[in-house]
């Protein structure tokens, strides 16, 4: 997917940035290396690797504990089909902000897990369905309480709107943290489009060093953050439970 992310501040501090941004949609049970350049589980320019998503940041269970998660929130898995959205490794190196395991039955999406990394090396999910897992609207809100350290320039407060629109020429999702007057949104969009060796060079020469230039950039955002008076806040360990 070659999306464009948005994160902009709601609190006295305004900052707000748009870049560009790549983004894979893989069906996780297949570990072909679909592209001479892209590989599965093994090094590559561009790499996925199940390690890096599902269950314990660094040692990850993959597709596997997505499913162990939704069948113990109660979804029946029976007919569902698990696509995991994810940034690529680039030349090892590894860094995902925020990866989505999209639960589809058919052409509905029933449930989302939004698998949440912060820079210090902690990572927690919120698990996101209406009721009964009924299928997810582009026009439903699904609230989940904040209870993970993201930013340390924001307390863990407030609550996450997620909003999801997926189809199969695109995806769009809002995530919006409404917390007073010192919220946030952030937002993730773009067009579907096969991976190729085509794609995935077009990529390469785009936004050369991947997950390398995603961590530059969040380290830019917080020095512009920094000068311009934002306080700093400790890392508070994350909570006990990996899914909220």
């Amino acid at each position: 997917m070659r999306g464009e992310t948005m994160h902009a501040r709601k609190d006295a501090i305004r900052n707000r940035f748009r870049y560009a941004v790549d983004y894979l949609l893989i069906d996780p049970d297949d570990t072909r290396d679909i592209a001479p350049l892209f590989s599965r589980n093994s090094a590559g320019l561009f790499s996925l690797h199940d390690r890096d998503h599902g269950g314990v940041r660094g040692d990850g269970e993959g597709v596997s504990w997505a499913q162990k998660v939704l069948g113990n929130a109660g979804l029946d898995m029976a007919g569902v089909k698990l696509l995991l959205l994810a940034q690529p490794r680039f030349a090892g190196f590894w860094f995902n902000p925020v990866a989505f395991w999209l639960a589809m039955r058919g052409e509905d999406l029933v449930a989302v897990i939004a698998e949440v990394n912060n820079t210090m090396g902690d990572r927690h999910s919120y698990l996101c369905a209406n009721e009964g897992f009924v299928p997810i609207g582009r026009k439903d809100v699904l609230t989940s309480k904040k209870v993970f350290h993201v930013s340390p320039f924001q307390e863990i407060s407030g609550d996450y709107r997620f909003r999801f629109d997926v189809s199969d020429e695109r995806i769009d999702i809002t995530i919006d943290l409404v917390d007073g007057n010192k919220g946030l949104i952030a937002t993730l969009s773009g067009p579907l489009a096969p991976l190729t060796t085509r794609s995935v060079i077009t990529m390469a020469v785009r936004r050369p060093t991947g997950a390398l230039r995603v961590m530059a950039l969040i380290l830019w955002q917080a020095a512009k953050l920094k000068i311009k008076g934002a306080r700093f806040r400790k890392r508070t360990p994350p909570p006990t439970q990996e899914v909220t």
